[in-house]
C-alpha cells in the first residue's frame, strides 16, 4: 500500500473514530435526558399519589357543630342533626358495640359524651359495604353501630360535636375519622365506661 492511500486510510480511520466517539457522547446526553426525564415523571406521578391519597384520607369535610348543653333528661330531645352530635341526653348511655336495629338517639348521645362514635347507616345498605363496617367497628372500644332511618347519606360518623357523611363504607376517611375522634379533643367525658348502659349489642 503507498503511503498516500495508507495516509488516506488512516485520515479515514481516524475520522471514523472521531465520529463514533461523537455518536457515543450525543447517545449519552441521550440517554441522561431520557433518565432525567423518566425520574422526573416518576417523581411527579409519586407526589400526585402521595397528595391524592392523603387527599382521600382528609377530614376537611368533617363538620364541626358547637354543642353547649350537655343535661341528664328523661324527656324526648329534638336534636338539630341526623344522627345528633351531642346535646342534652338519657341518664344511660348505650353500650357500645354493633347493633342491628335502630336505636334511641338519647343514650346514644351520653355514649358520645364519653367518647364514643356513632357510625350509622342506611336500612338497606348492601351487604358488601355493611361487612366493611363491621370490621371496622369489631374489636374497637367506643364504637356503637346501627342503622338510622332517614340518613342523608349512606354512612354518618357522628361523635360529640363533629360529624362526616360518606357515599361509601369503604372511603378511608372513616378510618381516619375513628382514629381522630374516638375520645377526641372535643370528648367532653373522654374514658368514662361504654359499658355498663342500656342496651345489648348483637356483636
Amino acid at each position: 500500500m503507498g503511503k498516500n492511500a495508507e495516509g488516506t486510510l488512516k485520515g479515514r480511520l481516524s475520522a471514523l473514530q472521531a465520529e463514533q466517539r461523537r455518536a457515543e457522547r450525543r447517545r449519552r446526553v441521550v440517554m441522561i435526558s431520557v433518565s432525567v426525564v423518566v425520574a422526573g415523571g416518576l417523581a411527579v406521578a409519586a407526589t400526585a399519589f402521595v397528595q391524592a391519597d392523603r387527599a382521600g384520607r382528609s377530614l376537611d369535610a368533617v363538620q364541626t357543630i358547637n354543642v353547649s348543653a350537655r343535661n341528664h333528661t328523661d324527656k324526648a330531645v329534638s336534636y338539630p342533626q341526623a344522627p345528633p352530635v351531642g346535646g342534652d341526653h338519657a341518664p344511660e348511655w348505650q353500650n357500645c358495640g354493633i347493633y342491628t336495629k335502630p336505636l334511641r338517639n338519647e343514650n346514644v348521645v351520653h355514649s358520645q359524651e364519653h367518647g364514643a362514635v356513632w357510625v350509622a347507616f342506611r336500612p338497606g345498605l348492601s351487604k358488601e359495604q355493611l361487612d366493611i363496617l363491621l370490621k371496622q367497628a369489631q374489636g374497637r372500644d367506643f364504637v356503637v353501630l346501627s342503622p338510622y332511618t332517614g340518613l342523608s347519606a349512606p354512612v354518618v360518623l357522628s361523635s360529640w360535636g363533629k360529624q362526616l357523611k360518606l357515599d361509601s363504607a369503604d372511603d378511608p376517611r372513616l378510618t381516619a375519622f375513628l382514629r381522630a375522634n374516638i375520645n377526641g379533643p372535643g370528648t367532653p367525658e373522654p374514658g368514662a365506661s361504654c359499658s355498663g348502659g342500656v342496651g345489648e349489642p348483637s356483636v
